[in-house]
Parts: C-alpha cells; sequence; structure tokens
C-alpha cells in the first residue's frame, strides 16, 4: 500500500537542506541563487508604490528583504519551529533588535546574569543608555527570576547554555513563570546549534536569537544573526 506523503513531516536532516527553498523560475537551479543586489526592478511607477506602501508582497531593497535572505530565515524558522524569522548583522543585533520592539524607555527585562560577554555588555551600558532597564538575577532560579518582575517588566531574557557557566536553565519553568506573568521567554538558543541540539520553543520559548557566526555558520568565517518569532505569544495584547 502506498504511503501518503501529504502526511509526511520532513526531518531535521531534510528541513537543512531544502527548507524555505523553490526551485528558481527562471534558471531551474538546484541550489539557491545568490541575489547579490541592493536593489530590484519595479513593472511601472504603480507596482513600485504599492510595494513601497505594503499593499502587496515583493522584494524592495535587500536592507529589507532579499530571496536568498528568505530562504535562509524560512529554512531556520522550520528548524526551530517558529512561524518566521528575520536575519540580522550579527547575534548581538538580534538580541537588540528583539529587545528593542517590545520594550521602550522606563521600561525593564528581566535576565540571567550567566551570559555571554557581548549580551551581558548590552545589558548593563547600551539598553541603559536608552532608558530600558535590565535586572540581572544571579543564576536561573525561577523563583529569583518572578521576584524581579514588576509592572515595568516587558521579557524574560535567558540562554539555553549559559555561556561561559555552562548552566542549563529549567526553560519550561521560566517560560510558564513569563505567560503567568504575561510576558514573552526570549531565548538566546546558539549553543542549541540552530535547533539540532534544543529547540526552545518545544519549551515554551517566544522569541529565539541566535549568532549565526558560530554553529550555524558552522566555519567563523561570517558574521550574522537571526530572530525566529513561534507565533504563540498574542502580541495584539499589548
Amino acid at each position: 500500500m502506498a504511503s501518503d506523503d501529504s502526511k509526511y513531516t520532513p526531518k531535521f536532516e531534510t528541513l537543512q537542506i531544502h527548507a524555505g527553498q523553490q526551485v528558481d523560475p527562471t534558471t531551474q537551479s538546484r541550489a539557491a541563487p545568490i541575489y547579490q543586489t541592493s536593489s530590484y526592478v519595479f513593472k511601472d511607477a504603480q507596482d513600485g508604490a504599492d510595494l513601497f506602501a505594503l499593499k502587496k508582497f515583493g522584494y524592495l531593497y535587500t536592507r529589507l528583504n532579499n530571496p536568498t535572505i528568505d530562504v535562509f530565515e524560512q529554512r531556520i524558522a522550520a528548524l526551530e519551529g517558529g512561524i518566521a524569522a528575520i536575519a540580522t548583522s550579527s547575534g548581538t543585533a538580534a538580541i537588540f533588535s528583539s529587545i528593542v520592539n517590545i520594550a521602550q524607555a522606563g521600561d525593564n527585562i528581566v535576565s540571567t546574569s550567566y551570559l555571554y560577554g557581548g549580551t551581558y555588555n548590552m545589558f548593563k551600558v547600551t539598553l541603559p543608555r536608552l532608558g530600558i532597564n535590565v535586572k540581572l538575577v544571579p543564576g536561573d532560579n525561577p523563583e529569583d527570576l518572578q521576584a524581579q518582575i514588576d509592572d515595568k517588566t516587558k521579557a524574560i531574557f535567558i540562554e539555553t547554555i549559559g555561556n561561559p557557566k555552562y548552566n542549563v536553565p529549567d526553560m519550561e519553568a521560566i517560560a510558564e513563570l513569563a505567560h503567568n506573568n504575561g510576558i514573552p521567554l526570549i531565548v538566546d538558543n546558539t549553543f542549541g546549534m540552530g535547533g539540532y541540539l534544543c529547540r526552545p520553543i518545544d519549551h515554551g520559548a517566544d522569541i529565539v536569537v541566535h549568532s549565526t557566526t558560530k554553529w550555524i555558520g558552522g566555519h567563523g568565517l561570517s558574521i550574522g544573526g537571526v530572530i525566529v518569532d513561534s507565533g504563540k505569544f498574542p502580541w495584539n495584547n499589548g
């Protein structure tokens, strides 16, 4: 009896090769083409106006979107079990963007103190300059994190595996307390190897960030970052 391919769920190994990619319609290229362009041609003035007004989907400017980057974003989202992803210029940029899009001057986030040095410096120096306070909690005990949450707290931040402490936080317990307080859990999953070792969304995370310079890049020759949205947090609730 033939199997029902419609019920087939691609495994991680298949997703990391094929997710997010469609065969190039012009050349039928098997590999994803590299679109090395900053800008795009519009059909006419109205087409350009509609695209920039976001009345329809299309490619506007590579700083905003690019077919090659789009494949990467869809692939990482699939590997992490998220609904969508957005690439950034670095892992630090991914963390910064994930926070400043949900917090503003006068707000705060609660974070473990067991952090990568660049993240720690951002939380201690850069974000406070913008008026966003970061309450750093020694360790990752959920009760200690809960004690720092107030009505201005916009998120909890942890790492899958603390760098350089190598601690492994109780992600599900921390996700539960975040949701009980109506705030998202942001997890730096750089040590999760692009979703291979750990998928934080499966354990309750709402936003996953990566430095793609490490395991995703695989060779240390490029700098990049990515943000993945689980698609489960009720952002419209404020």
